[in-house]
């Protein structure tokens, strides 16, 4: 999908029924980063087709990684040697993700560069932690303006302190860690559901891992790895999130099957603190044998204002990820809501977004806001924001606006939620996904029709 393509959405109209969770974007990132890592091929199984795993895909196959495609699945072979010279600089540099590939590449180069990464606007992401955490390594980084320079005279295991619990840079650690003889220690490890991933992912390559689920990693690294493996991508608790306050805003009953319990748990104490009645059946775990699955209901509910600021913390806390679907769900409750945005610069004055919608909001500072609800959202025409959740928080919204609404420039949406127009008309949604070049003729239909 390009940056043309927009979402033309009919609002206001009785949602219902059941889908199933995505698998995660974000674990799939990391794991197609590890797959550098072997020597012989790597499989994953229920790989989301989604804009940054096509990206990263384009990077691996530029460097000389043989690539295919079986429905569903991935298989990754890397080349005997790297051809970074020839790397695609374009499909690099739209996805933050290309970062994860730095801790993969010191065990097969002294020395290169790769592109500046992209991604999500919000202000000021600083790459510090990873650069920090590799450097006990061994490893020195130059962030420049269009390229990281990364080199070492050698790689030694290590007791790493991470300065800042970031899921990437805790991947950049592990990854790091994985071939390295002898022990490395992370401390203050994010043990986000990415990197439970990614370390599910690692064992399989048989690098031995304890700690997982906390904050202190012990990785005992295999400096030779050489092996045909297959293993599953994990549910995406995102996904989840994005169905389950569409269906608290829309008071629409839908069950989400699949949604990573582990990681919402948090989120879902918060919502029925709020009011509303959520039913929670566990199911199982996932392929990976580690994550709890359950089927989550949503019942039609009135909600009120959450008592306390809503705030994202590292897991076990609230998802940084899931506080713009707060912000959407609070426009529908009794009262005024607080969510304060401390992680990202500047995401807060992206929530103002929803006052196009009829949303009241009051703006504190750029990582504090405050939503009065109830609102009746009225239809719009809104650019997307080049935010991934705030452009999912806007789709909700446009669901819940009686009227016609159009988002346009969906590229970023795209990037992360797989066939979510289809995943939406299922559930009763009127949406529809069409080229920039079609909307005029569509608007000079509507003109005539109503001459």
């Amino acid at each position: 999908m390009h940056s043309g393509t927009n979402f033309i959405i009919e609002g206001g109209r009785a949602l219902g029924g059941e889908v199933t969770t995505s698998r995660s974007k974000n674990g799939a990132v990391a794991l197609l980063a590890a797959t550098l890592l072997n020597r012989g091929t790597t499989t994953l199984k229920n790989m989301p087709r989604i804009e940054e795993v096509n990206r990263l895909i384009d990077v691996l196959r530029s460097i000389g990684a043989i690539v295919i495609w079986h429905d569903a699945a991935v298989s990754i072979t890397p080349p005997q040697s790297l051809s970074l010279d020839t790397i695609d600089a374009e499909a690099a540099a739209k996805t933050r993700s290309i970062i994860l590939f730095i801790g993969s590449l010191i065990h097969e180069r002294a020395h290169f560069d790769i592109p500046q990464s992209g991604g999500c606007t919000l202000g000021t992401r600083t790459v510090r932690p990873h650069l920090w955490a590799l450097e006990k390594f061994g490893v020195r980084i130059d962030a420049l303006t269009d390229r990281f320079h990364v080199e070492h005279n050698g790689l030694r295991s290590a007791e790493v302190v991470l300065l800042e619990s970031g899921d990437t840079a805790t991947e950049n650690a592990l990854l790091a860690a994985a071939r390295l003889p002898g022990t490395s220690v992370i401390t203050y490890a994010s043990a986000n559901y990415m990197v439970q991933e990614l370390c599910g992912f690692l064992r399989a390559l048989g690098v031995e891992i304890e700690g997982v689920g906390t904050t202190t990693l012990t990785v005992r690294g295999k400096p030779a790895i050489d092996l045909d493996v297959v293993y599953s991508v994990a549910e995406d608790p995102i996904d989840s999130m994005f169905f389950l306050a569409l269906a608290a805003t829309t008071r629409s009953e839908i069950t989400v099957h699949r949604a990573p319990l582990s990681f919402l748990e948090l989120e879902l104490a918060v919502l029925e603190k709020m009011g509303l009645k959520i039913a929670v059946a566990e199911t199982g775990r996932s392929e990976n044998g580690v994550t709890r699955l359950a089927d989550i209901t949503v019942h039609p509910s009135a909600l009120v204002a959450f008592p306390e600021k809503i705030h994202p913390r590292p897991y076990p806390g609230l998802n940084m990820d899931n506080l713009p679907f707060f912000a959407v769900i609070a426009t529908q409750a009794e009262g005024t809501t607080m969510l304060h945005d401390w992680v990202y610069d500047k995401r807060a004055i992206y929530y103002t977004e929803l006052e196009r919608l009829g949303a009241r909001t009051f703006l504190h500072d750029p990582h504090r806001i405050s939503i009065e609800g109830p609102t009746r959202f009225k239809s719009a025409e809104v650019v997307c924001p080049s935010v991934l959740r705030i452009g999912a928080m806007l789709v909700i919204a446009m669901l819940a606006a009686k009227g016609r609404s159009m988002l346009r420039n969906v590229y970023t949406i795209n990037r992360g939620y797989e066939n979510l127009v289809p995943r939406l008309r299922a559930l009763g949604a009127a949406i529809d996904e069409i080229q920039a070049e079609n909307v005029m003729s569509l608007v000079l239909d509507a003109d005539r029709v109503r001459s």
